[in-house]
């Protein structure tokens, strides 16, 4: 191996058994683990000691950093998840790049302070509020990448084809700044992205009732020819599974399927499945 050695020795570090483990010494290179040497009962002359517990840095593999703005503000009185929907659009419509970034920043901070050293940022608030690009198309995203690399956050930017505003229908109201009209735009503008040391840029699928069929292998192919991680809301919820159904006699999953994204590196997030007893269970929460 090449690059830069550190070495830390931790007072305790957890290494995936039931307890920690004492005098752990981790061998660095660049921005990899490459040795891990445990029960050494002091640190070793050049190692930077680490006291208390060390554990890897945890990732946060689905984040929408802008809907950190909502916590504590709904599902109250019996909300549901489509009552949810409507505070979040009203919330999307109000942000620019400078309110991203502000609003961003803070939260990857917030991130770093619970342990999390890795965002997968699952972005779609491409546009301004009436659809229109910025004079840099992807100045939203370039807030995020911004706000992560203040914050000191590593960033997996998974920017989001949203073209719909459901099975059939057009967007509209705060819907229109995720969409780039369809999945060939949206692969000029996320071409325009650069990555760095500390950021990589991934793609996403934003559900089945946003993607129409046919857009849907555009994306899938600039994923894979990237060999970047392909994301899709999976099922999220049971009426989007029953109109799935029937609007194209399958479910979300084999839609998926049929079109080519269901390959090693699809990442699918908020999947709800049929019981047995033929009633559709509630996702979990989640973000649309």
């Amino acid at each position: 191996m090449t690059g830069p050695w550190n070495n830390y020795w931790c007072e305790l570090a957890w290494l995936g058994g039931e307890l920690a483990e004492e005098g752990v010494l981790l061998e660095v290179v660049g921005d990899r683990i490459a040795g891990v040497t445990p029960d050494l009962p002091a640190p070793p002359a050049g190692a930077q000691r680490l006291s208390g517990l060390t554990i890897p840095g945890l990732v946060n593999v689905h984040s929408h950093a802008f809907q950190r703005a909502l916590r504590g503000r709904t599902h109250a009185n019996g909300d549901s998840f489509w009552t949810w929907r409507e505070r979040m659009y009203e919330l999307a419509g109000t942000l620019d790049p400078d309110s991203y970034l502000a609003l961003a920043r803070a939260t990857f901070a917030e991130m770093l302070l619970a342990g999390i050293t890795l965002a997968g940022e699952f972005h779609y608030l491409h546009h301004d509020p009436a659809g229109k690009p910025y004079a840099d198309p992807n100045a939203m995203g370039q807030a995020l990448i911004q706000a992560a690399a203040e914050a000191g956050i590593r960033l997996t930017l998974v920017d989001t084809c949203y073209l719909a505003g459901g099975i059939g229908k057009p967007l509209e109201g705060a819907q229109l700044r995720f969409g780039d009209g369809d999945a060939e735009r949206w692969c000029e503008r996320v071409d325009g992205l650069s990555e760095g040391p500390l950021v990589r840029i991934a793609a996403a699928l934003h559900s089945v009732r946003a993607v129409p069929p046919e857009q849907i292998p555009a994306v899938v192919a600039w994923a894979a020819h990237r060999g970047r991680p392909l994301h899709a809301h999976l099922s999220e919820q049971p009426a989007e599974n029953q109109a799935c159904q029937e609007a194209f006699g399958r479910s979300p999953a084999q839609l998926l399927a049929d079109s080519g994204a269901v390959q090693s590196n699809l990442v699918a997030i908020h999947g709800t499945v049929r019981p047995r007893s033929g009633t559709w269970p509630m996702a979990s929460g989640g973000p649309t």
